[in-house]
Formats: structure tokens, sequence, C-alpha cells
């Protein structure tokens, strides 16, 4: 008869003692159980004693945790959070060198637990954190020469225990003083400064900026853009990563007046050559941390052309109407007449004739085209921009639309205007960036001017497939969406630079285009005959079906999951099998990660699939309610899901990866009944389903599918010709 479900057998261990087996009773009171330990070794006090997790995190077990303790756990008995937080809060207080040493080392190992963490904090710990950052290491400078390593580690120990308490996001970032602040900014500004000490205060500042329009002020006192350039210039990948973390904190927190002063000190300083030279280009692989550390310095670069986008032109603004007269002198200035000859009529009439052959659409008043917005007068600064560096582009463009037939003209100042607009829309101008995405190009980061340049580049690819079109003006709207398709293609690639993205634009040719396009749709099946879509109604099922088996075969092979502990660090495995007649769920923690087939004897854990009532994923998940609203949890948060059984109990799941997500919410949907819903369940029906469709169809092809089934023939005269076979 198999143990009832509340009472789990473990180990616990007590230093100098004999480890004990013991059975625990989940419905006990957790004080109870520990009193119990507690007399089996004859120690009084059992108040002033805790239960921990022997392994790497040290955990406590609390009333909200004790549910994951497993059958064969190893448990030690310790003293309480509360004691310990105590000790350790008179150890680092200590004037023994070493032994200030070795508490700030056990601190910063502690913290990570937020029982723990709970505990000191009621103990005013991180004043005292604060004030010795701030005072009390002073009095170790004297002896900073002969015992440099001891002081760095000194000092890191107590910013990583600082760190992770901070985390826990029980105290506001809101109560720390100047003198801590600047205290901190002088560990990033001094050049030799320890690596661990440099990458804890530079978390420090980023997460003060974020977190508090105060403290932004004060650290932008404190730091500027020229002391964190050299730490871009190193090999320490962190290091960098943390560096433009920083850069991207003080730019987006900073007030709108304050971001185009801060873009050009970055531009003076040259962060963009420093970022290609020493990140971009080096040697190590760019991990996804950094990606997206560049994906948000590009969204932010680019959202400094948000206040040109969305500024109108103001036609009786003299200085903007003298931009308009710069891009018709650069045209025309060669062939036209001087400015001061002939009546103020014929000059108007000629500067209408010139306006028409710019392609504005107001050819009286060009101003007027630049009232939309988007993308206003950023439109202006891109045809501006490229008048000027490459004139006999622009030149060339002009005249060649202006010596056509009306119709088939590509009219510059439409299409820039327009094209501008979409290349807002494709880069995403004026959007905050997202926190999951990794999606930087490096091609941006290769010129101080790289949205002008990239307006210059599709420019010239517009009015190259208006000709490969043989476009007329009403055919407008289609070259801008095959433009806007060859921009996307090209961009998908991540060329390395604004001239391998050129070249790879030379190679999406409209032709090419039509060729991918076809190829696509043939790909896709889109047939719409009636005869055609029935076919796949019945076929549907059977995919559906053999998609439903594979989900499960993939559970009867199990999976591996990382169990994570409050703190979202990956501590140890536990793995889990559907039996092969689906019946029941097996599951087990396992020490390291598998490297072949797992046992069936070590997942000693069973749930029936039969008391499985639900499954539920994301936020709604028990163990991601408490989760903050970091980047990490947010990738987290997409690949957790739970078992919901009994009455309130839950088998809590983190997926390693979206594949088995999805195989695992499928598998444990189809087994409840409930329909397939993942993204990896839609493609594998596309794909199967196109592929069927495909094989069955071979013997028609190039048969005309009639549109629909053909007539009933009419009923014979008699029945003569049945007969009766028996």
């Amino acid at each position: 008869m198999p143990p009832p479900a509340d009472i789990v057998k473990v180990a616990i261990e007590w230093p100098g003692a004999f480890p004990k087996l013991m059975e625990i009773d989940q419905k006990k009171p957790l004080s109870a159980i520990i009193k119990e330990v507690c007399e089996g070794w004859s120690l009084g006090n059992h108040e002033n004693f805790a239960l921990q997790i022997a392994d790497a995190t040290n955990f406590y077990i609390t009333e909200k945790n004790r549910n994951d303790i497993k059958n064969g756990s190893i448990l030690r008995l310790t003293t309480s959070p509360y004691q310990t937080a105590l000790q350790l809060h008179e150890r680092i207080q200590s004037s023994s060198m070493d032994a200030k040493l070795e508490a700030l080392k056990d601190l910063a190992n502690a913290s990570r637990d937020i029982t723990f963490a709970q505990e000191f904090i009621n103990l005013d710990g991180i004043s005292l954190l604060t004030q010795m950052v701030e005072s009390g290491t002073e009095r170790y400078q004297k002896l900073q020469k002969i015992m440099k390593p001891c002081f760095g580690d000194l000092l890191s120990f107590t910013l990583t225990a600082f760190v992770e308490l901070m985390d826990h996001g029980i105290v506001s970032w809101d109560t720390f003083s100047v003198a801590f602040i600047k205290k901190i900014a002088s560990y990033v500004n001094k050049s030799a400064t320890d690596t661990a000490v440099l990458q804890r205060s530079l978390a420090i500042l980023e997460s003060m900026v974020l977190n508090s329009q105060d403290l932004y002020h004060k650290v932008a006192q404190e730091i500027t853009i020229g002391q964190l350039i050299p730490h871009l210039q190193g090999t320490d990948q962190d290091i960098q990563t943390y560096t433009i973390a920083v850069i991207n904190a003080l730019f987006l927190k900073a007030p709108e007046e304050k971001r185009q002063e801060m873009a050009h000190i970055l531009a003076q300083k040259q962060l963009r050559s420093i970022i290609l030279s020493n990140v971009i280009r080096s040697p190590t692989p760019i991990n996804d941390e950094m990606a997206h550390q560049l994906y948000v310095l590009q969204v932010l670069t680019f959202n400094l052309l948000e206040d040109r986008m969305m500024t109108k032109m103001d036609p009786q603004d003299q200085a903007q109407r003298d931009i308009i007269f710069e891009l018709r002198r650069i045209a025309f200035d060669m062939e036209c007449e001087p400015n001061n000859s002939g009546s103020i009529e014929k000059r108007k009439s000629m500067y209408t004739r010139d306006y028409k052959k710019l392609g504005f659409i107001n050819h009286v008043n060009p101003a007027v085209d630049f009232t939309q917005i988007p993308p206003g007068m950023l439109a202006l600064d891109n045809m501006l921009y490229f008048a000027r560096h490459q004139q006999d582009a622009y030149i060339r463009i002009v005249l060649e639309n202006s010596s056509r037939e009306d119709k088939h003209e590509c009219p510059f100042g439409r299409s820039s205007i327009e094209l501008t607009k979409m290349l807002c829309e494709i880069m995403k101008v004026g959007e905050l960036p997202s926190e999951n995405c990794h999606d930087f190009h490096p091609m941006f980061f290769t010129h101080d001017r790289s949205f002008e340049e990239f307006f210059c580049i599709c420019i010239q690819l517009l009015n190259k497939t208006w000709k490969e079109m043989r476009a007329t003006s009403e055919d407008f709207n289609k070259v801008m969406q095959v433009v806007r398709e060859q921009i996307m293609r090209a961009l998908t690639l991540k060329p390395n630079s604004l001239d391998q993205f050129k070249s790879r634009l030379q190679n999406l040719s409209y032709t090419e285009i039509l060729k991918i396009r076809q190829s696509e749709r043939m790909n896709q099946e889109d047939f719409q005959s009636r005869p055609i879509l029935e076919l796949r109604e019945k076929i549907q099922p059977e995919i559906m079906e053999l998609i439903k088996q594979q989900r499960l075969n993939r559970l009867c092979e199990g999976t591996c999951f990382r169990k994570i502990s409050s703190r979202r660090r990956q501590d140890k495995f536990w793995y889990c099998r559907l039996s092969p007649n689906h019946k029941v769920l097996h599951y087990g923690d396992l020490e390291e990660s598998p490297q072949g087939e797992v046992p069936h004897d070590s997942l000693q854990d069973k749930l029936p699939v039969a008391d499985i009532k639900a499954v539920i994923t994301g936020k709604d998940c028990p163990h991601m309610k408490e989760k903050g609203a970091l980047k990490q949890n947010k990738e987290v948060l997409e690949l957790a899901f739970s078992v919901l059984y009994e009455s309130d109990e839950y088998l809590n799941f983190i997926a390693p990866d979206k594949h088995e997500y999805c195989v695992w919410t499928d598998g444990l949907n189809a087994l409840l009944g409930k329909e397939m819903t993942s993204d990896y369940t839609k493609s594998d029906m596309d794909t199967l389903l196109s592929m069927e469709m495909k094989l069955r169809l071979l013997d028609l092809e190039n048969i005309q599918i009639p549109e629909a089934p053909p007539p009933i023939p009419k009923e014979p005269s008699n029945y003569d010709f049945v007969y009766d076979c028996n």
C-alpha cells in the first residue's frame, strides 16, 4: 500500500551527529516538526532553529514553500533566519579584518534567500551596509597598498550582499543618501577598480536610475559618459553589458530636453565607434543580454528622431522654406536663370514648374506637403541630407523623372515623405524598447547618421523598383508595398554594414520578389476552390490525431526541468514523464542533468492523470505570482505552466525552452481532452497538412479542378441492370 500523499520521507542533518531518517507530516505545523527534530537531538529552544534544504541554495523551509520537499530530500537543521541574521549583523561589525571578511561572504550567500533577507532587513541591515560603504571602509584605506586583494574582496562581498537584498524588492530605492551614491559612483569612476566591485557598482547605479526619478538626477550628477566609456574598451563582456545598461538607463530616464544634449555628448565621445570595434566586431560572441542592451540603445537613438517626426512644417517660417529652396537650387541651379532675373510672376511660374519636377503634391506651396505627421519635418531633413551628401544620385533621380511622361514619373517629394513614414514604422521610432527583444542591427552602429544613410539607400531602391515595375502614378501604393518587402527581407539577413545592406537589396529586385512570392504561394498551396477546401477539412482531424500522438509519445520519453527558487536562480533538476499507458505522470528530483535515459525507479513520485483538473500557464501559475517585472522574470513567465490536481495542489514547471513548453502544454491538454492551441501545433498542422495535400493532389497535376461538382445524371428509365449477388 503506497504511503499517504501528505507524508514525506527525508533525511535531516545536524553538524557532528549522524543524519536522522524521519517522516514529515505535511499537515502538521512546521514549528511542531522542528520541535520534534530538536527533541530527537536533545536541543532546547526549538524556536531558534529552522530547516534548510541541504544543497547549494540553502533556502529555508517555510510554510509557503514546504510543499517543495520531496521524498528522499536531505534537509539540514540550522539556526533560524532571525538568529542567523542577528549573528551576521554582529559579525560584520567585527574589528577583525578576517572575521569581517568571512561574515560578509556568508551574508552575500545567505541574502539570496528571501526569508533570511526579510529578517536581516528588519534589523536595519541595509542601512548598516550603506554606512559601511559610505564610511566604514575608510578606516581600511591606509591598508589598501599592503592588503589590496583583501580590501577588494571586503567591498565586493558588501556590494554583493546589498544587491542580493535589494533584488527581493522589499526596500524602496528612494531611501539612499547622496553620500552612498557618491561612493558607488567613485568605484565606477576609478580606472583600477576590482572587476567584481565594478560590476556590482554598475548594477546598483542602473537599478537606482530605473527605479527612482529622484535618484536619476543624483546619479546623473555623479557619473559622466566620459567616465563610463573606458569600461567598454576592455574585453570583459559582462562589464561592457552593465556599462551599456547604465548608459541606456540614463538615456531612458533623461528629461526630453536633455536627451538631444546627451546624444550630442555620446557622439563627441564616439560611443558608437567604440561599441562597434570593442563589442560588435569583438571575437567574443554576443550573448543575449548584450544583444538586448544594444537593441535598447538602437531604439533610444532612433527615438531622438521622434521630435522632428511629429513636428509640422510652418509655411510662414522662412528658415524652413529655405530648405525647400535649397532642394530646388541643388537640382536645377545649373539649368535655371539667376534668381534675380525676370519678373516676380515669371519666377513664381518657374518655381511652380520646378516643384512639380521635384515631385511635390502641392506645386505652388510645397511646405503644405510637410504638415502631415508623421513624418513631418523628418522627411524634409532626409531629403536635404540626400541632396547634399549624395548630390549626383539626387540630381540624377530628379532629372530622370522630370524627363518622363507625367504618368510614369516617380515623384521624388511624395516618395520621400511616404518612405520616411515607412522607415519610421519599420524601426518603430517613438516606441519604448521591448523587454524581451534582442533584435539589434549591426549596420546602424557603422555610421553616425545611420537613419539618414538608411533613407538614402532606400530612396534609390524605390526609384529603381519604380522603373522595374514600369509603374504609373496609380501604382504608387503597390510600389511602396514591394519596397517595404524588399527592405524587410534585407533586414532579416542582419547585414553587418550599410554597404552590405545595399548589396542585399541589389539581389532583391522586383523580378526576384515576384519569384519569392510565387514560390511562397506554391508552398502554401493557396488554392481556394471548394473541392480543395473540403479535402483540407477532411484531412485535418487525421493530422491533428497524428500531432496528438506525437505529443503523448514525447511526454512518455520525459523531460528534464530545472528547479528555480524564489530568486529565479537555477539550482537543480527534476524529471517528469508520462507512463506508456497514459494514466500516470512519474516525476522525481535529479542531482544533475541526465546524459541518457532516466531509470523508472529513480522517479518515485507519481500523479494520476485522472486527478488532474486543469493546466495553467504564464502569470496565472502559483510559482509566477510573486515574480516582478524584470526582463529575466518575463522570459521565465513565457515558459511557466502548472498542473492543478486535488483541491489546491499544484505541480509547477519551468520549461527549458519554448519548444518543450509547447510539447508539454499540448500533451497535457490532449490528456484532458482539450484543444491543443500552441504555436508549435499550428506550425506542425500547416506543414503536415500542406505535405499531405501535395501528396494527394500529385495525380491531378496540370489538371483543371472544377469549381463545382459535375451534375448528377438523370435516373435511368428502368433498373433491369441491377442484380442480387446472393
